[in-house]
């Protein structure tokens, strides 16, 4: 006789499939009763929201649902989506990626790292500055996830060390321990020094990932977005960026380093536990840098490859800084009149890793000494092999199936629909509407893939902007003159809030490979991140508003946004 443990038993195996095929038989309803175009398109974004936020289909596979009912339900051709998954965003993801994989196929990442923490200084607290003030810088360019995973090693190795010369520990010392017995390393519990130093290199990856447009998923999704929604657009620029959110980046990175400070180390409480935990001393001090004088030492010298890396990556960096300067015509104007994006420079210094040689065998193919001459070419500065290894091909998908998403809005009037929806908020003052579209990004970001969250939610926030702009330009009513605002006041926030993914293990990839190593409990977790949330949302309601009007205008309103609504 079937019981019901063995009906909450076979629940709980078989629940994502259950829901895969009820969910859409029960969203139904929401088009079959006003079978428009913009209703089958709302059905699709509420079916791939459900798919995202539980993960029941690996989210790349969601993201290709477009492709699959943009078509056969009428919203969008097949053409047309297919092209949405390839945008000049997408490419520049790509490019960017490849770019940072060059740099950790050479190891330079981890050379550069080593040093950086030994000029910073080898104290507990120190180090500490010194690690997240380094992934934070890392991450801007290469992803939060490769950077966290590749500062874990050396973590791991000085606090190892200094746990081996009696100056610390890595794991609490449990009551009665048998020092012969095996222990489970699941069930050890990390010291708080531990967790800090783990835990704040997760958060410093996430941050830094705000300062730079090639730094998260999250911010290429909004420059494919924003394009796609407002085409008249000047677009998103890498300067501009820059410029509006590496302040940003620095004013949450430092009140967040002395938050965890305070609450792990003992900071300002000089006769705490946490802060006698970390007093090691001089002695302390050389033993760190004694491991980061090793670990440089089994590098070797610095390499060719290691060298030609660092040339291409600065050069990238300056195409895209010199693409549009500002202060300057830019690079593209002086060569062409076609219109160059940032994609097309990522793709220069991806072409030249490839023909660029790591070893300079070459120069000894003559040599008189035949044991010095190459027996085979030597290969780029980086290989496609090693691309198809470590590439994050999901992505990809994920931000095509994002901008698909958007492209379907626009052209099914969906976002028309919904903008109706939120007309109520018009009334709101506009830093109300840009505080509530950010809380609800961050608080949803918790739960499931901050790109999948910036996919979901930025082309309805392009909406919401677009109706202020509608309602304002036909001026129905004169009190709403302030409604009016600029797109990216409300986007680029939200965009970015979807990085404030502190709170759980699953939160974000950093959060999991950080906590994993580490055994750090999800409570524990959660008691450091909601003060690091309200840090970071405190910041962005502080800086952006009055940063991102020196740099976009807010004041004076762009009339390619208002030509944009009235188009449509």
């Amino acid at each position: 006789m079937v019981t019901c443990i063995d009906i909450l038993k076979a629940l709980a195996i078989y629940w994502k499939t259950i829901f895969i095929i009820v969910y859409p038989l029960a969203l139904l309803p929401i088009f079959l009763m006003n079978n428009t175009p913009a209703m089958r398109c709302l059905y699709v974004v509420v079916l791939m929201a459900g798919f995202w936020v539980l993960e029941v289909l690996p989210l790349a596979v969601t993201a290709m649902i477009p492709l699959a009912l943009f078509p056969t339900m009428g919203i969008l051709d097949t053409k047309k989506t297919s092209m949405a998954y390839f945008k000049d965003s997408n490419m520049m993801f790509v490019g960017g990626l490849i770019i940072a994989l060059a740099i950790e196929f050479c190891n330079l990442h981890t050379r550069i790292s080593l040093h950086a923490i030994k000029l910073i200084g080898c104290s507990y607290r120190r180090l500490n500055f010194g690690l997240v003030t380094l992934t934070m810088l890392v991450s801007m360019w290469i992803s939060n996830t490769a950077a966290t995973a590749m500062m874990i090693p050396i973590i791991e190795a000085v606090l190892a060390e200094l746990e081996g010369q009696g100056l610390g520990r890595v794991f609490e010392k449990e009551e009665n321990e048998d020092p012969e017995a095996e222990i489970d390393p699941q069930m050890q519990r990390p010291t708080r020094v531990t967790m800090c130093f783990y835990i704040g290199t997760a958060y410093a990856a996430s941050i830094g990932g705000l300062g730079c447009i090639v730094g998260s998923g999250t911010n290429l999704a909004l420059k494919g977005i924003y394009e796609t929604e407002f085409k008249d657009s000047p677009g998103v620029d890498f300067n501009k960026w820059l410029a509006a959110n590496v302040p940003l980046m620095v004013a949450i990175m430092y009140p967040t380093w002395v938050w965890m400070q305070f609450w792990f180390m003992g900071l300002g409480r000089p006769n705490s536990a946490d802060a006698k935990a970390i007093n090691v001393g001089k002695e302390g001090e050389e033993v760190t840098r004694r491991v980061l004088s090793e670990k440089l030492h089994e590098m070797g010298r610095l390499s060719n490859h290691e060298v030609m890396v660092g040339i291409m990556f600065v050069f990238a960096v300056m195409l895209w800084f010199l693409r549009r300067p500002g202060f300057m015509k830019g690079w593209p104007e002086y060569i062409t009149d076609t219109t160059v994006g940032d994609a097309c420079a990522a793709m220069i210094v991806v072409v030249l890793l490839f023909i660029f040689p790591a070893r300079l065998d070459f120069l000894h193919v003559f040599d008189k000494d035949e044991s010095k001459r190459p027996t085979a070419p030597s290969t780029g500065l980086i290989t496609w092999r090693y691309i198809h290894q470590k590439m994050h091909w999901s992505l990809i998908f994920l931000m095509g199936g994002g901008f698909a998403l958007a492209d379907g809005i626009k052209n099914s009037g969906m976002g028309e629909l919904v903008a109706d929806q939120l007309a109520a908020i018009a009334g709101l003052p506009r830093l109300s509407v840009l505080v509530l579209s950010s809380l609800m990004a961050m608080v949803v970001t918790q739960f499931t893939s901050n790109a999948a969250v910036a996919n979901i939610l930025l082309p309805i926030v392009a909406s919401v902007a677009k109706v202020l702009i509608s309602i304002n330009s036909r001026k129905i009513l004169t009190f709403l003159q302030k409604a009016e605002v600029h797109p990216m006041y409300l986007m680029m926030p939200v965009c970015l809030a979807c990085s404030f993914a502190f709170c759980l293990p699953v939160s974000t990839p950093p959060n999991a490979i950080a906590a994993a190593p580490c055994n750090m409990r999800t409570f524990e977790m959660i008691k450091v991140a909601s003060v690091i949330e309200v840090i970071a949302m405190v910041m962005l309601i502080a800086i952006f508003p009055f940063l991102g009007s020196l740099i976009w205008d807010f004041e004076t309103f762009p009339e390619w946004a208002r030509n944009t609504t009235e188009t449509e």
